[in-house]
C-alpha cells in the first residue's frame, strides 16, 4: 500500500468509529530508515486526533480503542504509530 492510501484508510477508519473534531496523520517513516529491522513494506505515523469522546476515556482505553480499530492496518502496513489525543 502506498502511503498516501494508508493514510487516508487510518482517517476514514477512525473517523467511522469515532467522533472526531479533527485528526492529521503524518508520515515518520524517514527517521527510521537506518534501523537494522527497517522494512520498507511498513511505515512508522505520527496520529494526532482532537476527541472529545476519546479525551473523555483513560489513556489506555482511547489507546486501545485506536489499535483495535487499525489492527488489520498495524498487522500488514504500519511498524509504528505514535498517538497523540487531545
Amino acid at each position: 500500500m502506498k502511503i498516501n492510501n494508508l493514510i487516508e484508510t487510518v482517517k476514514k477508519k477512525i473517523c467511522n468509529k469515532i467522533e472526531c473534531e479533527r485528526i492529521y496523520v503524518e508520515d515518520k517513516t524517514f527517521l527510521h530508515k537506518k534501523h537494522k529491522n527497517f522494512d520498507s513494506k511498513k511505515f512508522h505515523l505520527r496520529v494526532k486526533i482532537k476527541s472529545l469522546e476519546l479525551k473523555s476515556k483513560k489513556k489506555i482505553e482511547a489507546n486501545r480503542l485506536i489499535f483495535d480499530i487499525l489492527k488489520q492496518e498495524m498487522k500488514d502496513y504500519i511498524h509504528s504509530i505514535q498517538l497523540f489525543i487531545n
